[in-house]
């Protein structure tokens, strides 16, 4: 268990974690400087952990890789790893109610949202990986006037570097392929949310997972560029912004090293006229206003038929008055602070942009008047949003959606495919058949139609500025393994089968 060291901050209790994860042991960093993690509602330090330097690195990497090469982590079979992650799984669910709480003081999520979906999806995410691995073609013998046995090999030591809105999730996104594959991890938690990675590792510990397989080191940006680049990292796996992606992807290209990128998203929802309007915006509740609109799949452009353009609005209006506004770990909050002083800053401008560039205030733009702490902005709503606009065009991530009208389908099409971006998009329609047609029109990794979600056993990732490559399902595995061919003779094959 990682140690840690309580003091007294006003009234909370302060948790510092004087360690990082290497080797599969709770070791000092070489390091003197701290991260310091604040929360986003009180806006008072809540704990700190080691800010990891380039030497923890090294260690880092030296550890996976030691853990690759030896046993009993490269003897450990197919069999032997699942039952280890169904024990970390076993493990997760039963410390739900702290890693809910973790997460919603780390960041702002509020509670009810951080207990049935930030600390319930790691979980989900685990069970479904573990599923895929079960029946995931490892080895396979192809034979036609020659006979091949084709393996998937661990692909080796993978770099993990993880966002702060879903942080367990991100986690377990990128740790649960990278070992059901047999490969070891270098974990980078986001600095404004390191605890609940701490939390995870201990009970990585609890399930058994051999030392070195995961290690986990905090660190600022120069040292996660280190890592990237490390000689001794075969991939890295990245969930952030494009701009940090484009960075990665710069780097492991030098390198010719594998890379995923998850990135993000300015995703439309594309309301048809037969659309049911009450089912659709009491969709948005989660649909866009989840996490305090700091998801990157979350629909924030909204694109409606100019005819139903005031009562979308009129139910817009309704949605928004419905969403309190407050204590993240009130559970009755639906609308918590945002992430950072600097996150807060950042929505504020792109509302002012808005506001500029001539779209309608419809509700919301301002900070909360019975809020004195905390780094919160209204929900926001705009409409007649220009589709080349800023608040268009950019991701905001946080609580402001746009609504632009459109002509007909043909339009509709193209304001939704008019962006960068290309993560997820919906269709709203009570006709599936054409929601299914107009939703394989839109240049974007995932569409959901009417808000259903795709889950986690099919593919998902983006195109264009979304990103590289897919998680989840069999093709969440594929980038952690390397393909090797091995030609056989013949009547060699009956062994091998």
């Amino acid at each position: 268990m990682p140690p840690t060291h309580p003091r007294e901050a006003g009234m909370d209790m302060v948790m510092d974690h004087y360690e990082i994860f290497v080797g599969g042991q709770w070791v000092r960093s070489t390091g003197t400087e701290r991260i310091e993690v604040v929360s986003p509602f009180t806006e008072e330090v809540i704990g700190s952990v080691p800010s990891g330097t380039t030497a923890d690195v090294d260690r880092a990497v030296a550890a996976a890789r030691a853990a690759l090469e030896s046993d009993p982590w490269s003897s450990m079979t197919l069999d032997d790893r699942l039952v280890m992650l169904r024990r970390l799984s076993q493990l997760l669910a039963a410390a739900r109610e702290e890693l809910a709480a973790l997460v919603t003081a780390e960041m702002g999520c509020p509670i009810t949202q951080s207990r049935t979906i930030q600390a319930v999806n790691p979980v989900r995410i685990l069970d479904a990986y573990i599923d895929v691995a079960k029946e995931y073609p490892f080895r396979s013998l192809r034979t036609d006037l020659t006979t091949a046995l084709v393996t998937r090999r661990p692909v080796g030591v993978v770099a993990g570097i993880v966002p702060w809105n879903v942080p367990a999730s991100l986690v377990l996104q990128k740790v649960a392929p990278a070992l059901a594959t047999g490969c070891t991890v270098v974990l980078k938690p986001a600095p404004e949310t390191p605890f609940d990675a701490y939390l995870i590792a201990r009970l990585l510990e609890e399930a058994g997972c051999p030392p070195g397989v995961v290690n986990i080191v905090p660190a600022d940006r120069d040292v996660s560029e280190y890592l990237v680049r490390h000689r001794g990292v075969d991939k890295v796996t990245f969930t952030g912004s494009s701009a940090a992606g484009r960075r990665i992807a710069e780097l492991c290209g030098a390198d010719l090293r594998r890379v995923t990128l998850e990135l993000g998203g300015k995703s439309a929802g594309i309301v048809l006229e037969d659309a049911d309007l009450d089912a659709t915006v009491g969709g948005l509740r989660l649909g866009m206003f989840r996490n305090n609109g700091q998801v990157c799949s979350l629909k924030t452009r909204l694109l409606v038929p100019e005819n139903l353009e005031a009562e979308v609005l009129d139910r817009l209006r309704a949605l928004v008055a419905s969403l309190p506004v407050g204590d993240p770990s009130d559970p009755d909050t639906h609308i918590g602070p945002l992430v950072s002083a600097r996150q807060r800053d950042r929505v504020e401008g792109y509302i002012r942009a808005g506001v500029d560039q001539g779209a309608t205030l419809v509700v919301g733009g301002g900070r909360p008047a019975d809020q004195p702490t905390g780094w919160f902005v209204e929900p926001t709503v705009f409409a007649r949003v220009d589709p080349d606009s800023v608040i268009a065009q950019e991701e905001i991530f946080g609580p402001v959606l746009s609504v632009t009208t459109y002509r007909d389908e043909e339009h509709a099409v193209a304001i939704a495919n008019n962006s960068d971006y290309g993560l997820s998009g919906a269709v709203y329609t009570s006709d599936i058949e054409r929601g299914v047609r107009v939703g394989s029109r839109i240049r974007t990794g995932t569409v959901e139609i009417n808000g259903s979600p795709a889950g986690f056993f099919a593919p998902m990732g983006g195109v264009r500025s979304s990103g590289i490559g897919r998680e989840f399902g069999p093709e969440g595995l594929d980038s952690f393994v390397e393909l090797q061919t091995i030609g056989l003779p013949r009547d060699a094959t009956h062994s091998l089968s």
